[in-house]
């Protein structure tokens, strides 16, 4: 994993001039403040569903969480994927998963054990009309599933028990031992890089990223004609997965893979990263500006031409703001600084906490009656400096910091 002082990985460094690679650090900084932004505001727009809920809304941050959500988790993934094969090729299978799986799957336990059920009694109590129970009583009743399940029961599913936002980090751990998998039965060898082979980094023509988008927006409007968006299901009975999205998101995981492998993060060219930003950015701003009138109402999936014209738009505006957003940093974000590289250490530990934080936040604003855009303020500047302050503090125990 990324670490202060080894942001690649014990020294680890893909196939390109090792300094140039701060620009990724910059860059997931900035994902993680949009994913923190993003839950900040979902109940003050959004329609998805939320631990807390009852406040007036405002239509822009409506729209731009849906820019958000159209390009931020994909684009996580592509960088973490970027990442994998160094790690792999330096460790072999069992170091590297037993590296991902110490990592990964405390957060998920802990965020499965505690931080989800505390989040989850709060709404039960506050948002529902059942009589009112102890801590305990909840969690194992009801959040556990213990007892029958209550007549009038408002969901948003049977029994409370979820993994919530650590469906992020569940797929991360999906994706590695599906790599593992696929690394061990083929015959390349484990030490490949870029620099020993005769490949010469090329970026993807315009036609083929055309092509991918068309590709994917078609499976996308399949997929979403069964299961809408904001449609859960578990995978195996313990991976949480929304379908409605999971071809964009598997989608940039093999390309972050194909990135590394074929130097396409450096190869391409700045003029066509900014000609795709620019694109990204135009549709970006158009959904802002008219989603409320125009786009809104389509979004969920069915059968019918407004999914399947949505589904393009957000796979269209998903890959320009990627490109455009990789290019940008590679070109103004390259430089090394001590700062992002502490603050990119805790990225995941941010990502555990900061939905608690946001909520407390939220309640605190309505408390306060601040009105929407006040909470969303409220919840999204405290969320930012409250969250990386619990990350550095637990970064700094030593217990925690073995955990998270």
């Amino acid at each position: 994993m990324w670490t202060a002082n080894d942001p690649y990985g014990q020294h680890a460094h893909p196939p390109v001039d090792s300094g140039r690679l701060h620009y990724l650090d910059h860059l997931k900084l900035l994902l993680i403040a949009l994913v923190v932004l993003l839950h900040a505001a979902q109940p003050y727009g959004p329609a998805d569903w939320w631990y807390f809920e009852g406040q007036a809304q405002a239509p822009l941050l409506s729209n731009a969480a849906l820019v958000a959500g159209t390009f931020l988790m994909s684009l996580f993934l592509l960088i973490s994927a970027y990442l994998v094969p160094a790690t792999y090729d330096r460790k072999g299978a069992k170091a590297f998963l037993g590296e991902r799986f110490r990592r990964f799957l405390p957060l998920v336990l802990i965020g499965f054990l505690v931080v989800v059920p505390v989040l989850m009694y709060a709404y039960y109590l506050n948002f529902r009309a059942h009589p009112d129970v102890g801590f305990a009583t909840y969690y194992a009743d009801i959040y556990m599933g213990g007892a029958e399940r209550p007549q009038g029961w408002s969901g948003p599913i049977w029994p409370d028990r979820q993994f919530a936002h650590l469906w992020f980090i569940q797929h991360l751990l999906v994706y590695a031992v599906l790599y593992s998998l696929w690394r061990t039965m083929t015959t390349r060898s484990r030490l490949r890089t870029l620099s020993s082979t005769d490949t010469v980094p090329r970026a993807p023509s315009t036609a083929a990223i055309l092509l991918f988008v068309a590709l994917m927006a078609l499976a996308t409007f399949t997929v979403r004609i069964w299961y809408p968006v904001d449609t859960w299901v578990p995978l195996l009975e313990f991976i949480q997965a929304e379908p409605a999205d999971l071809v964009l998101q598997s989608s940039f995981f093999v390309a972050g893979l194909l990135a590394y492998r074929q130097g396409w993060l450096m190869a391409f060219p700045d003029r066509a990263g900014y000609a795709w930003l620019a694109l990204g950015t135009a549709l970006a701003g158009a959904h802002l500006a008219y989603g409320g009138e125009l786009g809104v109402w389509y979004a969920d999936g069915g059968w019918n031409t407004g999914s399947l014209l949505w589904s393009t738009v957000e796979t269209l505006m998903c890959v320009s703001l990627s490109i455009g957003l990789i290019v940008l940093f590679r070109r103004w974000a390259a430089r090394p600084s001590r700062l992002p590289l502490a603050l990119s250490a805790l990225v995941f530990t941010v990502y555990l906490f900061h939905v608690p934080v946001v909520v407390a936040l939220q309640y605190a604003a309505d408390a306060l009656t601040v009105g929407p855009w006040g909470g969303f303020a409220l919840s999204a500047g405290g969320g930012l400096v409250v969250s990386f302050a619990l990350a550095w503090g637990a970064s700094r125990t030593p217990y925690l910091r073995r955990v998270v």
